[in-house]
């Protein structure tokens, strides 16, 4: 155990040293106390349950795909998000009214878990809103995806129902079956909603680049001629209902919405991207769009949950990737790999035929085998890592191919409460080159286990508000985190290649906070984004494409990942400092996990409890 926590001390300390100079700032609406009534832990439930049944009522997908719209909430299983402007304002509406009753109490007598409860609603309440005060854009409630355009290649109605329908509806019953035809029938209102959300921000000049609205429109057609074709919203209902043997005219049904109303509602959402595409233009950059500057400093600050600016999230990526390249630099001299940059030679690496995947279905064949083998070998590890196990319950599946032209290498998420619906690691499979046998661990490791699915596994178990309310700084950090103890557990001490993969994942994140910033607050062009990531990291040219065009649409998104990764790590090695000798991996990876997903400044509070509890001075 003894190099192991060499090697904790080595990570928390390289993770936090660019960081240590620039101050960590709470989020604004967060407070212990406040001048009203003082509440007790059972009045801070019954607020709790009321803010959750408010905040479901405007995200049925949600109770959905945490499987909960049953008894009093069944009748969220047939209604979708509102996508609508009306629909819209009413998420407003209710966040300021229920944000005022949560400021209004006295949370002195609370348990820390309790307060950490309202705190969360408080942060992503406030946050929420200060994003609905801006003129335009998809804001988000406890949640990563905000962005500036309501629909483009990774955001919008035409992607996600069908995805959501098939993944997280689930049918048993004739009841769940009609329940995905009212959904599908109300499809066509949610994607007109949007389309005259997008008209006008266009009237306010706020149009998406000409590149991104291109691949928008390439997956928006296919997924028409999908529809028309009686593609996939109607194979699913058809396919699962046969499975279940529940009779009925399911597929007849679901062809006339789909070749219909559906069809209809997609031509016209594709009519308005074809006017914005002419008057499109190039600059890839927020700030080349009308208040663009204050866009993007309120998603940074929605992302990473600080106030640090564009230029200190811009130095502190260029600090950390200097750092990594120099752990990196070794192992690629250990394995004949001496000659130019650290990029370059993770170039050289990623065209060695010995990490590659055959090309086709036998090479994605081989991928999804090889996740599989990743897990065996990281679940063994777990308890290792953790005091505190869960069951995981995990699927692997490829994102739809119309998605993939316009996704990221792959994303993954926890499932239901009542674990009917598993956590699900999407992996983008267009073609095997996005993924080396030298990356692939490390990205498995990220979006499932010890990552996202394990993570959103212990979410399940708090109240069911903190399921809704997540922090991109937090999933994504300890995300980050994961990859990092799967190389401290040992899982590379026998594949050096394996170890350069998750080096350069991590790196990877620091390059993102160079190039996000370069790109919304540095007037950089997209080309020079997609070189940055390619000479300086090694990364493959189609995944550089696709993740400068996210950056593109997910403004500030990829800021949270790093910037909440070594906030993490400060947080251990504030944690070692303080307990020394009695510091425990397990118990305080526990505490990270068991404190559920919070803004940095409530991890901070968390972990000063974790420290008193065990006997040292926070």
């Amino acid at each position: 155990m003894t190099a192991l926590t060499r090697r904790q001390l080595l990570a928390a300390t390289a993770a936090s040293t660019a960081l240590s100079a620039c101050t960590m700032r709470s989020p604004a609406g967060v407070a212990s106390a406040s001048a009203g009534p003082r509440i007790d832990d059972a009045q801070a439930s019954a607020l709790l349950d009321s803010l959750t049944d408010n905040l479901l009522a405007l995200k049925p997908e949600s109770a959905t795909g945490l499987g909960i719209d049953k008894d009093a909430r069944a009748a969220l299983r047939s209604r979708l998000d509102d996508r609508t402007a009306a629909g819209q304002a009413r998420v407003a509406a209710t966040l300021r009214s229920d944000l005022q009753r949560v400021n209004g109490v006295d949370l002195s007598a609370l348990t820390p878990a309790n307060r950490t409860n309202i705190e969360v609603v408080r942060s992503a309440y406030s946050t929420a809103l200060e994003g609905f005060a801006m003129p335009y854009g998809n804001i988000t409630v406890g949640g990563w995806r905000n962005t500036p355009y309501v629909v483009i290649q990774n955001v919008g109605e035409y992607l996600d129902l069908p995805r959501f329908l098939d993944a997280d509806h689930q049918i048993e019953t004739a009841a769940d079956a009609e329940a995905y035809l009212s959904r599908l029938a109300s499809g066509p209102a949610q994607l007109d909603g949007e389309t005259a959300r997008a008209a006008e921000a266009r009237g306010k000049g706020l149009v998406p680049p000409d590149f991104l609205i291109d691949k928008a429109l390439v997956q928006m057609r296919q997924s028409l001629q999908g529809a028309k074709s009686g593609g996939g919203l109607v194979e699913s209902i058809t396919r699962r209902t046969a499975q279940k043997k529940i009779a009925g005219d399911w597929e007849a049904r679901a062809r006339a919405i789909a070749t219909g109303p559906y069809a209809a509602a997609l031509e016209r959402q594709i009519a308005e991207l074809e006017r914005q595409r002419a008057v499109a233009i190039g600059a890839p950059g927020i700030s080349a769009r009308p208040a663009g500057n204050d866009f993007y400093r309120w998603a940074l600050k929605a992302s990473t949950t600080t106030s640090l600016t564009p230029d200190e999230i811009h130095q502190i990526g260029l600090t950390e990737l200097r750092e990594l390249q120099g752990r990196m630099d070794p192992i690629l001299r250990s394995l004949g790999y001496t000659q130019g940059s650290v990029g370059k030679r993770m170039t050289a690496l990623g065209a060695d035929p010995r990490y590659k995947f055959a090309p086709g279905d036998p090479g994605r064949a081989e991928i999804l085998a090889f996740i599989q083998e990743r897990l065996r070998l990281v679940r063994a590890k777990l308890p290792e890592m953790f005091n505190t196990l869960v069951p995981a319950n995990l699927e692997v599946r490829r994102l739809p191919p119309e998605e993939e032209p316009g996704a990221p290498g792959a994303y993954g998420g926890g499932g239901s409460i009542d674990g009917t619906i598993p956590g699900k690691f999407w992996i983008n499979l267009r073609t095997t080159e996005l993924h080396t046998k030298f990356d692939l661990p490390d990205l498995t490791h990220h979006e499932a286990i010890p990552g996202h699915v394990w993570q959103g596994s212990f979410a399940r178990k708090l109240p069911v508000i903190r399921s809704l309310l997540a922090f991109n700084a937090y999933s994504e950090g300890w995300a980050l985190y994961a990859q990092q103890l799967a190389d401290e557990f040992g899982l590379y001490d026998d594949f050096p290649a394996g170890r350069l993969g998750y080096l350069q994942g991590i790196a990877f994140r620091a390059c993102r906070l160079v190039v996000d910033t370069g790109l919304h607050a540095k007037g950089w062009s997209r080309e020079q984004a997609v070189r940055f990531f390619m000479e300086e990291n090694g990364t493959k040219e189609p995944e550089a494409r696709s993740e400068v065009d996210r950056y593109c649409s997910w403004v500030g998104q990829a800021c949270g990942y790093k910037i909440g990764h070594t906030a993490i790590n400060r947080q251990r090695t504030r944690t070692q400092t303080a307990l020394g000798s009695r510091f425990n991996i397990k118990t305080f990876n526990d505490a990270l996990l068991l404190g559920g997903n919070v803004p940095m400044d409530v991890l901070a509070l968390n972990v000063g409890e974790y420290i008193r509890v065990n006997g040292g001075r926070a």
